[in-house]
């Protein structure tokens, strides 16, 4: 098994998550040593699509990316579309690219990679109805499981969290990447 032991992984998220895109990536990365902070707009909890809650560890205008060695985004429509519009949301996303950082994807997720803008010119997935949304902000897109780009990782939907997860962990072991920019 990975030892992610000291590593700091950020997963910023709000309202409207998709549960398990939160809760089962964070236990896979909790089981492999990592310590996991929930980051969102606001302080106090959130709450997920199906009704898991989850208290905020940090707000988004304090967070920092120095601070962190990956970055997690679960989907869900409701939590990327707000987050996309979160100003420090989106600028702590696009830190991780410029320091060249691990940074997961899932779902409706891209939404938040495309306002960071941070996918012209990258292969990537997601939920199938942001593939337009992808295109036209540059990236290419394809219909798979999981995608690993230069430390970004990207898949589609819950059913591909197996496969998001251990190429999560997988990345974040292998730390930064020089070929990840914003």
């Amino acid at each position: 098994m990975t030892d992610l032991t000291g590593k700091r992984v950020a997963f910023v998220a709000t309202d409207g998550f998709e549960d398990s895109e939160l809760t089962s990536p964070w236990q896979a990365l909790t089981d492999a040593g990592a310590t996991a902070v929930l980051i969102a707009p606001k302080s106090g909890e959130i709450k997920g699509k199906k009704g898991h809650t989850q208290s905020v560890d940090q707000v988004t205008a304090d967070a920092d990316a120095d601070d962190f060695h990956a970055l997690v985004l679960p989907g869900g429509v409701v939590n990327a579309d707000h987050l996309r519009m979160d100003e420090a949301a989106v600028a702590f996303t696009r830190a991780f690219f410029e320091q060249q950082k691990p940074v997961a994807a899932i779902c409706h997720a891209a939404w938040t990679l495309i306002e960071a803008r941070v996918v012209d010119g990258r292969t990537l997935t997601s939920y199938p109805s942001l593939q337009t949304d992808l295109r036209n902000a540059g990236a290419t897109w394809v219909d798979e499981e999981v995608v690993v780009e230069d430390g970004l990782v990207t898949s589609r939907t819950p059913d591909d969290l197996p496969a998001f997860n251990a190429k999560v962990v997988e990345e974040i072991a292998e730390g930064r990447h020089a070929a990840q920019s914003a």
